[in-house]
């Protein structure tokens, strides 16, 4: 599998949203704020497995993987409505990135 990146996911949840507009609330500003709340709800979901199962299990057990491997896959998938909410591009992204990862590197 190659490399998956932000803008693919992007497109991925812009499809998604078109599909169930008439069902979930929309994407703009006013919305990320719930979006970020869902998200947090789905980290917490992410920590709950940890928890419960241990670092090491949640990794490398197959079930437990694979939960965690899902729900990861949640926090993105609202990481992504965040960005399309509030407009930040993956080329805006990158360059914030790679500006603060210079900076870090120059830390300590």
């Amino acid at each position: 599998m190659e490399g998956f990146d932000i803008n693919e996911m992007l497109d991925m949840q812009r499809t998604l949203q078109e599909r169930y507009k008439d069902k979930w609330e929309g994407i703009s500003p006013e919305v990320g704020k719930n979006k970020l709340l869902w998200m947090i709800g789905e980290i917490g979901e992410v920590i709950d497995i940890v928890k419960k199962h241990g670092g090491q299990a949640a990794c490398a057990e197959d079930g437990q993987r694979a939960h965690l491997v899902e729900e990861m896959a949640d926090v993105l998938m609202y990481y992504n409505d965040v960005l399309l909410c509030y407009g930040i591009t993956a080329e805006e992204l990158k360059r914030v990135y790679t500006e603060k990862f210079q900076r870090n590197m120059k830390r300590w």
